[in-house]
């Protein structure tokens, strides 16, 4: 996964493009303007890679939480089962979210 900044999109856009005019043109492409492109690319895919561990992380989470609600729910007396049951389905809304960003971000 890469996670580009507004600024490294709009310097590897300029860098592609001029290497590319150079290409057209015949001429090979400066070797300084494919070794930037390749920082931000590397730059870009750690930051993307600490992000996907963080979703793993709020994910593994809200796992721990439904599991905790359900318990809670299952061992809850009678009069106190009606809110048990509120947080065993706000933990598994929560839970999807995560799972969402997860599967959103391991896609890119």
């Amino acid at each position: 996964m890469f996670v580009y900044t507004p600024a490294e999109k709009r310097t590897r856009r300029k860098l592609v493009r001029e290497g590319s005019r150079m290409a057209l043109a015949g001429l090979n492409p400066e070797a300084a303007k494919e070794r930037r492109i390749d920082r931000i690319d590397a730059a870009a895919e750690e930051r993307g890679r600490r992000e996907l561990n963080a979703l793993y992380a709020v994910r593994e989470s809200d796992r721990a939480a439904v599991a905790t609600a359900k318990a809670q729910f299952r061992t809850a007396a009678r009069e106190d089962r009606a809110t048990a049951r509120q947080r065993v389905r706000d933990a598994e809304q929560a839970l999807k979210r995560s799972e969402r960003a997860v599967n959103k971000a391991e896609r890119q």
